[in-house]
């Protein structure tokens, strides 16, 4: 892998930082990886590998799972597009208030969102039978493609509004000044210049919703995919193999869809960022477009309240839709021990873990758009591969690699690691998983962000003597530190609300959160469960403030930036 660095060839600090993520991403992601393709060749794992075409059985898991990754994929980008466009393009009151409102799907429990849902549009739910007398099934393929597109797409919103705020307004008035209208200008000018954006949205929103484990077990019925069958290998079947021969099929349709996803940005990409003086947006004045954007926005909006509504509700009710008396005996019951100690573990953890996923995930877009020349396509997708595999596997994985012997053959190829799952009771395992599982956010908004802004920037830095090092701290992180903002957000919530690759590694000393959460579930005091999922938003949305707080601080202005494109 050659290096391409801008001003100084194979400097020092680039140097570094390739070796730094090379290992990194070789010690978090790919041995644990190895381990599971080794369990793979094993009888039962290699049968569904070998049968995966002309088993019906396994054929059919397949195609779910492909289908349910493009479309959520589809209509997440575009509803985060919407979402996006209407916040930065549009004036009305209540946008701040409309932001947060989009930001709290991915700051919730995975389950909060599916379990809401079925109280409001179950065949008993509030609304559907309460109101309406209906008894529909949100059971399968339609329930899924609701919960996961409505849980995942804040991260399009995330990723587009960030590069809305970026462009160069320039652009639409030289297109005005040429006799072209807005619909035009919108056609031929904005939707091109957010290509990475919608490619990097899209294979991010496919892989997030392909790999989640939670939803399909909860609200997927009958609908069965990659990620459900392999931790129901483990827990049905007991069956490492089975669940690895799973994991491995998962990997294909990923890998398929960020080679498009790479061609396609590559062929469309466009510099739109100068750092040099520019005008101010232009902003949507068709009352059609108007009306069709706050209609989508207020329906969504309206939505989400109704599921967080339900969310809070039931955590002060005896239960929810049954006996609706108020009680504060759901958060006596927690606080009063039960989870005390899941809520600082988990908080600390995730703290510990947030900063150095979002600067990992910088520092990988950068070298793979400023620094890598050959194999940065590798190097991409190596870093995307925490969440291309499902997180059960991930934390099988984990506890495989880091609690027992490595051997083939017989022959130990790679001791046991730092104590393993075990080690400090879990703590630096699963501190572990929370960055390799949350860095691919930052990775790809961080990619888009770069490739909108131009080289000659950095150059400019390096040209004046200033080192790699220096650069990447004082220039390229404060330009993408919107792409920055948005990782380390991304990173803490994810880290909060994971639960999949870190129930195989917690241990009596370290309990996690949403690990308590999915106990009380599987009682049956949704009281409880609701509680636990209020009392984890209201702490990392307070966290969340802190983290925009800071980073707002340390962001260099590009407000008014010249846009050229090449």
């Amino acid at each position: 892998m050659s290096v391409k660095a801008s001003g100084a060839k194979y400097d020092i600090f680039t140097k570094i930082a390739l070796a730094l993520v090379i290992f990194i991403i070789g010690f978090l992601i790919i041995l644990p990886l190895i381990n599971i393709l080794i369990y793979s060749t094993q009888p039962s794992g290699s049968a569904i590998i070998t049968g995966a075409f002309s088993d019906v059985v396994t054929r059919n898991i397949i195609w779910n799972t492909v289908k349910l990754g493009l479309t959520v994929a589809a209509l997440g980008t575009v509803l985060g597009f919407i979402m996006a466009y209407a916040q930065a393009r549009l004036e009305f009151r209540g946008k701040k208030v409309l932001h947060i409102i989009n930001l709290i799907p991915i700051i919730s429990p995975p389950f909060a969102f599916a379990t809401a849902i079925i109280v409001l549009f179950g065949r008993s739910g509030m609304i559907t039978r309460g109101v309406f007398d209906w008894r529909p099934t949100l059971y399968g393929f339609p329930g899924l493609v609701l919960v996961l597109t409505l849980s995942f797409f804040p991260i399009a919103y995330m990723n587009l509004l960030g590069m809305l705020r970026s462009l160069d307004p320039a652009l639409d008035e030289a297109g005005s000044s040429l006799g072209a209208n807005k619909a035009r200008i919108f056609r031929t000018v904005t939707l091109p210049l957010l290509i990475p954006g919608f490619a990097g949205s899209f294979l991010l929103l496919f892989i997030e919703s392909i790999a989640d484990l939670a939803n399909p077990i909860i609200i997927g019925g009958n609908y069965t995919v990659l990620a459900s069958r392999a931790y129901m290998a483990i827990n049905g079947d007991y069956d490492i193999s089975l669940a690895a021969g799973y994991s491995s099929l998962l990997l294909l349709p990923a890998l398929l869809v960020f080679l498009v996803q790479r061609y396609w940005a590559q062929k469309k990409s466009v510099v739109s960022v100068t750092g040099k003086p520019s005008g101010r947006p232009t902003l949507v004045t068709s009352k059609g477009a108007k009306f069709f954007l706050l209609s989508v926005t207020g329906l969504v909006t309206t939505l989400i309240v109704m599921v967080y509504a339900t969310v809070i509700l039931g955590a002060f009710v005896k239960i929810i839709g049954v006996n609706n008396e108020f009680t504060l005996d759901n958060f006596r019951y927690l606080l009063g021990g039960f989870a005390n100690g899941a809520i600082r573990t988990t908080t600390m953890l995730a703290l510990m873990a947030t900063p150095l996923a979002g600067i990992f995930g910088m520092l990988i877009a950068w070298l793979v758009i400023r620094k890598v020349k050959r194999g940065s396509e590798a190097l991409d997708f190596l870093g995307m591969l925490g969440i291309a595999v499902p997180g059960t596997v991930i934390g099988i994985g984990y506890a495989i690699t880091y609690n027992d012997p490595v051997k083939i053959s017989g022959v130990t190829v790679f001791p046991q690691v730092a104590g393993g799952a075990a080690l400090l009771g879990g703590s630096i395992a699963i501190v572990m998983v929370y960055i390799i599982r949350s860095s691919p956010a930052g990775q790809r908004s961080g990619i888009s962000m770069l490739q909108q802004i131009d080289p000659s920037i950095e150059e400019a830095s390096a040209s004046l003597g200033a080192p790699g090092g220096k650069t990447f701290r004082l220039i390229t992180l404060p330009l993408i530190s919107g792409a920055f903002l948005s990782g380390l957000m991304y990173a803490f919530a994810h880290s909060m609300t994971t639960l999949s690759p870190i129930i195989f590694l917690v241990t009596p000393d370290t309990s996690i959160l949403t690990q308590k959460i999915l106990a009380e579930a599987d009682q049956g005091r949704y009281g409880n469960v609701f509680a636990l999922c209020c009392i984890l938003i209201v702490i990392v949305m307070v966290i969340g403030s802190l983290i925009n707080l800071l980073v707002r601080r340390s962001q260099v202005s590009i407000e008014r930036p010249m846009v050229t494109g090449r």
